[in-house]
């Protein structure tokens, strides 16, 4: 008897142990095949995903009346110049002013790059800080910023997401200036060869392609302010506050720049580059100041962005 009792859970021991080893086998190799489809398909569904989040966010952006307000203001404004200059100035008028404006009266494509000089000290800054500081302040003033963390994005893809929204926005920006310009001055202005402020004279469709690289290099330079922007945004639930404190930082790097007291400081402030756009007006094209320039946009994106993303990443929403 005892030595049937003692066998029984041997026995029945080394019958189960088997069994159970041949069930356990199978259910690690089905997890493990069905882990790596699972992963992959997370990889694969992550740009869609981020895909998803900047259309939606490009969508709210160009649909807001507002913003499109903003971008008609824009536009109206070299028309505006060129009609001015057209009902006053006239390829007759006295040659006053500014070197730039007086040859858009000679060739329509020098409007371009006046409308470009004229908005890029103020209006261009204010419609960018608009869109880039109150990407994040204005959804954490309205409460909405908490459900968009909610959903699995992660925060720095979605800080990630509003800076292209604000770049995307600052390219459609300058380009509906430079188009709005282009088609005036080729309806109000003869246009022809180009003759550059230093004298030697290029092909017409030369002077497109040179309008192009001013478009992506101020657009460059409003990329670099949208930085700023993004970071005061990230310090304050008041779209409000972060739009003026961009604006007045922008007015009080103007200033500074202007006081020749203070040249030393001007190689630092990020306005002080946006007007080196007027190097491809000279032949050759000053590419040495606009790599300059470039160079100082890239910095402060980095610093400021780097700035948005450590707030951002470790901040406590509330609202």
């Amino acid at each position: 008897m005892s030595t049937v009792s003692e066998e029984r859970p041997v026995a029945g021991g080394e019958e189960a142990m088997p069994a159970r080893g041949a069930e356990a086998v199978p259910a690690v190799a089905g997890a493990v095949t069905s882990a790596v489809p699972a992963s992959r398909t997370r990889v694969a569904a992550a740009p869609r995903a981020w895909l998803r989040l900047l259309g939606s966010e490009l969508g709210l952006t160009f649909r807001r009346p507002r913003n499109i307000g903003m971008l008609a203001v824009l536009a109206l404004v070299p028309v505006l110049v060129g009609i001015a200059l057209r009902a006053f100035g006239g390829p007759d008028g006295n040659g006053e002013g500014p070197a730039l404006i007086g040859q858009v009266t000679g060739n329509g494509l020098f409007l371009t790059f006046v409308a470009v000089s004229f908005l890029v000290p103020l209006l261009l800054p204010v419609s960018v800080a608009v869109i880039a500081a109150d990407s994040v302040a204005g959804e954490a003033g309205i409460g909405t910023l908490r459900y968009l963390l909610a959903a699995p994005a992660g925060r720095g893809r979605l800080l990630a997401v509003k800076y292209v929204n604000a770049v995307v926005f600052c390219l459609v920006a300058v380009t509906a200036v430079a188009l709005s310009a282009l088609l005036t001055g080729l309806v109000l202005f003869p246009v022809g060869p180009i003759t550059l402020l230093s004298g030697g004279t290029i092909p017409f469709l030369d002077g497109l392609l040179r309008i192009g690289l001013v478009v992506l290099y101020v657009t460059a330079g409003m990329a670099a302010l949208a930085a700023v922007a993004l970071a005061l945004s990230t310090l304050t639930e008041v779209a409000v506050g972060a739009i003026a404190s961009t604006v007045v930082l922008v007015i009080v790097g103007q200033v500074l720049g202007a006081i020749p007291q203070l040249a030393g400081l001007r190689p630092y402030l990020l306005m002080n580059w946006w007007g080196g756009f007027d190097g491809v007006l000279r032949d050759p094209m000053a590419t040495d100041q606009m790599g300059q320039g470039l160079l100082v946009f890239a910095a402060y994106i980095l610093v400021f962005g780097s700035t948005a993303w450590a707030r951002f990443t470790g901040k406590d929403i509330t609202c």
